[in-house]
């Protein structure tokens, strides 16, 4: 019951998420003007906004305008809701599972503000930079000071990443991984970099296969951080003792 309702908190925050990352790159307000439809500008109603189940009584369709509703929005709602709701299965309940929730908001936010604009916003870094900072006070890593080294470790490769390649790396993707580094300390916070970089290249190069991206396009990194950081906060421990084990038994 409780993963339940932790699931359909998850939607609603979702959606509120959704309409952060839609906005704030813009600079406009997220809480006026009401959201309404980018086609005819028709303002929802109450009963518009409820997530997913407006989208599917709908069929996905403004009440306006009849013009299609981007998927996206159910989509990163259902998303958020399924992510919440398996975040204590992996974590436990205790307080670093507020850390997973907070971790998971920042990225939904991240990646809808990515794929649409290609940029990941300072205040939404400041922002989640304050709450990251409390979080690991009152739930700190052990050695505490795998923290601060993990944020220096991340801050300065995606620097030096982006000065060698002139500019192949954005200075949000810099910054987002100083926070990072907070969250996840020192090793934790390579593997992350480590399985973004490849979860890109293999999605980047099926992409390029079957033709939905061309060539030198570029491509939203944020999804691929998302995907790589979670994995190695879920599973980091687990992923380095399996590879060490590994190289011990070639040995």
């Amino acid at each position: 019951m409780i993963l339940f309702l932790l699931f359909i908190y998850g939607i609603i925050i979702g959606s509120f998420l959704n309409v952060v990352g839609l906005r704030v790159p813009l600079k406009k307000s997220i809480v006026t003007p009401r959201s309404a439809c980018p086609k005819c500008g028709h303002q929802l109603k109450a009963h518009e906004l409820i997530p997913v189940v407006s989208y599917i009584i709908q069929r996905g369709k403004c009440r306006g305008c009849q013009s299609r509703i981007s998927p996206i929005y159910p989509t990163f709602e259902l998303l958020t809701g399924i992510l919440f709701a398996t975040a204590p299965l992996v974590i436990g309940w205790s307080g670093e599972l507020l850390v997973a929730l907070s971790l998971i908001s920042m990225f939904m936010i991240i990646i809808v503000s990515d794929i649409h604009y290609m940029l990941i916003p300072d205040k939404i870094l400041i922002w989640f930079a304050g709450i990251f900072l409390l979080e690991r006070i009152l739930w700190p890593l052990s050695p505490w000071w795998d923290s601060i080294l993990g944020a220096v470790t991340g801050f300065s490769l995606l620097l030096l990443i982006a000065v060698v390649s002139k500019g192949g790396m954005g200075g949000g993707d810099v910054k987002l991984y100083a926070l990072l580094g907070l969250v996840l300390g020192f090793k934790l916070v390579l593997l992350s970099f480590f399985l973004s970089t490849l979860y890109g290249a293999v999605i980047g190069g099926l992409a390029l296969l079957f033709k939905i991206v061309k060539r030198r396009q570029p491509i939203p990194f944020g999804p691929f951080i998302a995907a790589g950081t979670l994995t190695a906060y879920y599973w980091g421990t687990e992923i380095i003792d399996f590879y060490l084990r590994f190289l011990n038994n070639g040995n």
